[in-house]
């Protein structure tokens, strides 16, 4: 039992969270806010989420053993914050059960599994740096605006990267805290305790807002939220069947759906950090993390609106700094793997700058576009 209580594993699922509800909160608020929801809908949705990605996180880790993390879709938000607007809350609802519906479908179908064993693990891992690199980014961007704050949480991270400290990271965030508390950057004034409770609202089916917002919200969820979550998954070493994976997200929008689940899918950038050295030293031993980051969902889930606020009371430069920190390891892992077959560096390349771009095309991000070029450039080498 005490296994389960390993300080790296707790903090390490802590910053996912932490990095998930304050880099995507707002833009789950403002997708509500276009399909009407009022202050008990939106505590709605913020409950579901939480306890859909709860339930996700620690089922599939637990059960297969790998660091599975799962999310809400955030271009999937930021798609329904315009798609939404002046449409019913019931046609909505429709849309995201028909979207779910699909992924579901994929998962059943298992082709997601096919088309991943076509993805070079040098691609796979030259698009998660690139999904990463802004992270790392942000550490140095933050020193503008809170320079004692950050150097502090730097100064912390080398210090016990040199005594090869499992603690660093947890560490780290603490004196990051401390350090915000005393000097007043935290603003609790902001925080209100409430416990949130589940609406339903009965699913109507209108054919133009399933072809507007159903199917836009289904590509763009597989395309820049699952298949970068699964390439994350390859590029850090473990080989997890995905369909099942995909099939459950799938299921668990299909259950909480009617309630303001409007989407569930793997997620890349903080099943990172519960995939990082930082997290554990053993690779065998980091889905603990990820189970973690699925207690912690469960709590903000429960207190929906109150943990957002908890979140938006801390200072963006302490967040954007940890998150940074806590995906040093992991960058520059990717950055190796992606660039050390030189037949395929330079697919690797194009894949990570057109990633690291942030280019989107039509709704779909950079991610997809990137491994695209890259699978065509390796395709246009291969010997004829």
């Amino acid at each position: 039992m005490r296994a389960f209580f390993g300080l790296s594993h707790i903090s390490a699922g802590f910053i996912a969270v932490l990095v998930g509800y304050t880099s995507s909160a707002a833009i789950v608020f403002q997708a509500a806010t276009a399909a009407g929801a009022d202050a008990v809908h939106l505590s709605s949705w913020l409950l579901v989420l939480g306890l859909g990605m709860s339930a996700t996180c620690i089922g599939l880790s637990l059960y297969f053993k790998s660091p599975v993390l799962t999310a809400w879709s955030t271009p999937g938000a930021a798609l329904l914050g315009t798609a939404l607007v002046g449409l019913p809350m019931s046609e909505a609802i429709g849309a995201f059960l028909f979207a779910s519906a699909l992924i579901t479908l994929c998962g059943v179908t298992g082709w997601v599994e096919t088309l991943m064993k076509h993805v070079p693990k040098t691609l796979a891992a030259a698009m998660l740096g690139g999904v990463l690199l802004r992270f790392g980014l942000g550490i140095f961007v933050s020193l503008q605006s809170q320079l004692g704050l950050v150097a502090l949480m730097l100064v912390i991270y080398f210090v016990g990267r040199r005594f090869n400290s499992r603690y660093t990271i947890p560490f780290t965030l603490l004196g990051g805290l401390a350090w915000a508390g005393f000097g007043g950057l935290i603003h609790f004034e902001a925080v209100t305790l409430a416990v949130a409770q589940p609406v339903f609202t009965m699913p109507t089916f209108s054919l133009s807002t399933i072809i507007g917002v159903g199917i836009p919200l289904f590509i763009v969820t597989m395309a820049s939220q699952n298949v970068p979550g699964i390439a994350v998954l390859r590029a850090n070493g473990y080989s997890t069947p995905v369909s099942p994976l995909i099939g459950w997200t799938g299921l668990t929008g299909l259950v909480l759906g009617p309630f303001g689940g409007y989407q569930f899918n793997l997620a890349a950038i903080t099943a990172a950090i519960c995939m990082s050295p930082e997290a554990d030293r053993n690779p065998e031993r980091r889905y603990l993390a990820a189970v973690w980051a699925g207690a912690f969902y469960f709590v903000t889930g429960l207190l929906g609106a109150t943990v957002a606020s908890v979140f938006t009371a801390l200072p963006k430069e302490l967040v954007a700094a940890i998150a940074g920190i806590a995906l040093l390891g992991t960058i520059g892992n990717s950055l190796t793997a992606a660039l050390h077959d030189e037949h395929e560096r330079e697919a690797a390349l194009l894949t990570f700058l057109v990633t690291a771009s942030g280019l989107t095309l039509w709704g779909v991000g950079s991610a997809f576009w990137g491994l695209l070029l890259g699978l065509a450039v390796l395709k246009s080498r291969a010997p004829r």
